[in-house]
């Protein structure tokens, strides 16, 4: 059985700024890839340097394998930081998020050449769990008129 979720107000307020400017920042970066007209992911792929960098090195190999996670990429970055901003299906969004970040943090985490284990992937993975754990889409976003809509039409 769901409960209904209660934020006071300053935690509404800091929740959905957190799901704004993520949104914004995945938005961006992912515009910011699309008209780049040489952005690949390549580069990046090949740097990887822990446990599964055969298969990232693979895939920066292979022009059809490299063409689909390049369209992961920026695609999903949109699609993302759309979902966040106008908040619909932003748990789902948040946690797709989420996992493209620990996609990064694995391919070159920072603890490799150096003692620190935190960097900004991993920074905003965990901003992206806090949106998926404490959803405000529901208050405020697009998923609150689906919500109304459903329970009109339901009853």
């Amino acid at each position: 059985m769901k409960s209904k979720i209660k934020y006071s107000q300053a935690q509404t307020i800091v929740l959905v700024l957190l799901r704004l400017i993520v949104g914004y920042h995945f938005l961006f970066e992912g515009v910011d890839k699309l008209f780049s007209p040489n952005w690949t992911s390549s580069g990046f792929l090949l740097q990887s340097n822990w446990w599964f960098s055969g298969v990232f090195q693979f895939i920066a190999e292979s022009p059809l394998l490299l063409s689909a996670v390049d369209l992961i990429n920026v695609w999903g970055q949109i699609f993302i930081g759309i979902a966040l901003i106008v908040g619909l299906f932003s748990t789902t969004a948040a946690l797709l998020g989420a996992l493209m970040l620990f996609m990064y943090y694995i391919a070159i985490p920072p603890f490799i050449e150096s003692y620190i284990f935190i960097d900004k992937n991993l920074l905003e993975l965990f901003a992206f769990l806090i949106i998926a754990l404490f959803p405000t889409s529901c208050f405020i976003g697009v998923d609150m008129l689906v919500k109304k809509y459903r329970s009109k039409s339901n009853g």
